[in-house]
């Protein structure tokens, strides 16, 4: 997969972060795309080919998941639980993106299998600035698994 290619998975539900994360990416030049689920069903679906999603069987799994807590339907700690017990998506990095300060979510987060989790800066320069941080390193500096089975 070239890095033009390296799709990122945003699970946000909160329009105006979703929003400020793709002016993140254009304006730190990561040109990948992007998709956004709007909430934890909704990324479930579209990791393992499901309802709506159903066409991408065939498709390779995002390079990121860029993920928040707060989410309805499901939130963002039973995402990360079903992505974690699924052999295709076990070693996907999910990065979790949240405004949450309470440490019970960053200890769940973690013992879930959480790669990272970054509090949501709430001055628009740091949120972006943390943004191109975020996807310079998962997209260009991470290295992952050579096998990836795909959905």
């Amino acid at each position: 997969m070239s890095d033009d290619n390296k799709v990122i998975l945003l699970v946000e539900d909160n329009p105006d972060d979703v929003a400020l994360t793709l002016r993140a990416f254009k304006r730190s030049h990561l040109m990948n795309p992007l998709v956004v689920a709007r909430d934890g069903v909704e990324a479930l679906d579209f990791l393992f080919a499901r309802g709506a999603h159903a066409d991408r069987a065939s498709k390779e799994l995002p390079t990121l998941v860029i993920l928040d807590l707060k989410l309805p339907k499901l939130d963002g700690l039973g995402v990360l639980k079903a992505i974690r017990a699924d052999e295709r998506t076990r070693f996907l990095p999910v990065v979790i993106l949240t405004s949450s300060k309470e440490e019970h979510d960053l200890v769940s987060g973690y013992t879930l299998g959480a790669n990272s989790y970054v509090r949501k800066p709430v001055d628009f320069a740091e949120f972006i600035e943390a943004v191109k941080v975020l996807g310079i390193y998962w997209l260009m500096i991470n290295q992952i698994p050579p096998e990836r089975p795909s959905p």
